[in-house]
């Protein structure tokens, strides 16, 4: 019995002195700044002009231009867009992008960044075109120029749109 005992008490130590070494260990690595440092924040930011490809569809589409904004980074953001349509579809002042067609505020709760695009969702304030309170929407966006994209989902709406002037940061 005391032979048994002895191993017993043996393991016991070696399982102490190990379970001493590996607290050791991870106590060593969650104080080292590799371990603690945060990994990279992910963000999109940027503003700029775009056209909604295709205008308001149908048969006879009339352009629609936005002014765009966001920023946005791991805890939270803002986005706002401005749907700008001409008073008339054709004629004097059809060029002038001055009638208010949608606004979207809204206050970003999650981003994804694969690669130089961003995806990010939230809940906004819609006016125009979708109008409400707390409508959830999405944007995914490509970093870039002129050319870059954005796509706006929101109140059952989905809009495609090309950056004409301004950037997008993704990373």
């Amino acid at each position: 019995m005391k032979q048994v005992w002895s191993r017993v008490s043996a393991r016991r130590i070696h399982l102490a002195v190990a379970g001493g070494a590996l607290l050791a260990a991870a106590a060593v690595l969650q104080a080292s700044p590799a371990a603690s440092a945060p990994l990279a924040a992910h963000r999109a930011a940027g503003a700029g002009h775009t056209i909604i490809e295709g205008g308001t569809g149908g048969s006879e589409p009339v352009p629609v231009t936005t002014l765009i904004a966001f920023q946005v980074n791991g805890s939270g953001g803002d986005f706002e867009c401005l749907a700008l349509a001409p008073p008339q579809p054709t004629g004097p002042g059809s060029g002038a992008f001055t009638s208010n067609a949608m606004y979207v505020t809204g206050t970003v709760a999650s981003l994804s960044v694969s690669g130089h695009s961003a995806v990010f969702a939230g809940t906004a304030t819609v006016t125009g075109l979708g109008a409400g309170h707390d409508r959830p929407f999405m944007v995914t966006v490509t970093a870039g120029g002129p050319g870059a994209t954005v796509m706006l989902t929101v109140s059952g709406l989905t809009f495609h749109e090309i950056l004409t002037d301004g950037h997008f940061d993704v990373s």
